[in-house]
């Protein structure tokens, strides 16, 4: 600063010298060179700060910095915005009853265009005691969606988080799918019935038309027209049989007692054929709320599949067991050493009519999921790293 105001005085003095030197000067050139230095002499002075003052307007305005966010408010920044994007609909009870929308698919559920009644919505959230599922009257008609509630204390106020979440497209998706393969299914065992049933009866007006008659070859085609109809008699049969069974009655089941019977009753087969079936239950009196009957249909069923699946094996093996898994669900397992379940088929041996194996009838497993939805459960096949296959069932 002090130096730029000697600057301005130099300037000063040296303009205030031409002037002085312009008024006394003559009409000789040698009067005026003075003057000129004089004047070369202020702009060199003048020129640093006029180039200063020049880029200090030019230069854009530079904002003051914002202050640095602290580590705990950018955490909660942070999940703020992941709530806001959260691909479900999430509110906030406090114990005041005051519903507060966690993500922008809760405030759009309740905006217009979305479900047709808005306070219907909150009162089905506030009065919502148990998570389930729940239909929601939409402006697209009913939808179904799964509602999820936790209770959770914060700075020692109650609070329930409850989430919504949308299934009907899934569900859609999956029921069409459902649809498309049993059509599939139903289409190709009708058609094996019905186009020998309509090449045998075209065979028999034949030999009705041309004479001599021929009886026994109309008696061949005749009885090939009886036995074609009577396996698409039994076909449908078996599926009402397989889509229509009774409620389960659920009580308490104990298992060690269950799988013993199991194996009295299946192990002199496989000691027959040189093969050993054990049973395994982790912990005694383990009990599963279960239909006795039905539960034990589904396992004659898994141990009619090993059986068959075993049957080029020369020693061959079934484990039952039973056990608590994770989250203390509990989990029986059926499990053989044949080749186990060719790759690609994982889902397909458990729709209706389809068998992995020849002459199958492929209802076995139907009947084993169908089973076991009843009664709260669900089946998947684990592929064992020593190999066979082992059907797990989970409650």
């Amino acid at each position: 600063m002090g130096f730029e105001f000697l600057r301005l005085l130099a300037l000063a003095a040296c303009w205030l010298a031409a002037g002085a030197l312009a008024r006394n000067a003559g009409p000789a050139a040698r009067d005026w060179v003075g003057v000129g230095l004089l004047l070369v002499a202020g702009l060199g002075l003048a020129w640093p700060m006029a180039k200063a003052h020049l880029d200090k307007r030019l230069r854009p305005q530079q904002l003051p910095p914002e202050p640095a966010l602290s580590p705990d408010n950018h955490r909660l920044n942070l999940l703020q915005a992941q709530l806001e994007h959260l691909p479900v609909a999430a509110w906030a009870l406090g114990c005041d009853g005051r519903l507060q929308a966690l993500s922008a698919r809760a405030r759009r559920l309740a905006a217009p265009g979305a479900v047709r009644d808005p306070a219907a919505l909150q009162r089905l959230l506030r009065g919502a005691n148990h998570s389930g599922p729940q239909t929601l009257e939409t402006e697209r008609g009913s939808e179904r969606w799964a509602l999820q509630r936790q209770t959770l204390s914060l700075d020692g106020q109650a609070q329930t988080l409850l989430v919504l979440l949308p299934l009907e497209n899934q569900l859609e998706t999956e029921s069409l799918l459902a649809w498309q393969q049993l059509v599939q299914i139903l289409t190709h065992e009708i058609m094996n019935s019905l186009t020998p049933i309509k090449s045998l009866s075209q065979t028999a007006q034949m030999l009705l038309d041309e004479p001599p008659l021929v009886e026994r070859d109309l008696r061949l085609a005749l009885d090939g027209i009886a036995q074609r109809a009577e396996g698409l008699s039994s076909f449908v049969a078996t599926y009402r049989r397989v889509s229509h069974w009774p409620a389960p009655v659920l009580a308490p089941v104990d298992l060690t007692s269950l799988l013993q019977r199991l194996r009295l009753a299946a192990a002199p087969a496989w000691l027959a054929r040189g093969g050993e079936l054990s049973v395994e239950v982790a912990e005694p009196g383990l009990r599963l709320l279960a239909d006795e009957g039905q539960l034990e249909q589904v396992l004659l069923a898994l141990i009619s599949n090993a059986e068959q699946a075993t049957a080029e094996v020369a020693a061959p093996r079934l484990w039952l067991q039973a056990r608590q898994g994770r989250g203390g669900r509990l989990q029986i397992s059926v499990r053989d050493n044949g080749p186990g379940v060719p790759a690609g088929l994982e889902r397909k041996i458990f729709l209706p009519f389809f068998s992995a194996r020849e002459g199958g009838q492929g209802i076995g497993l139907t009947v084993v999921r169908q089973l076991l939805h009843g009664m709260g459960g669900r089946v998947r096949l684990v592929r064992p790293l020593d190999g066979g296959a082992a059907f797990v069932l989970s409650f």
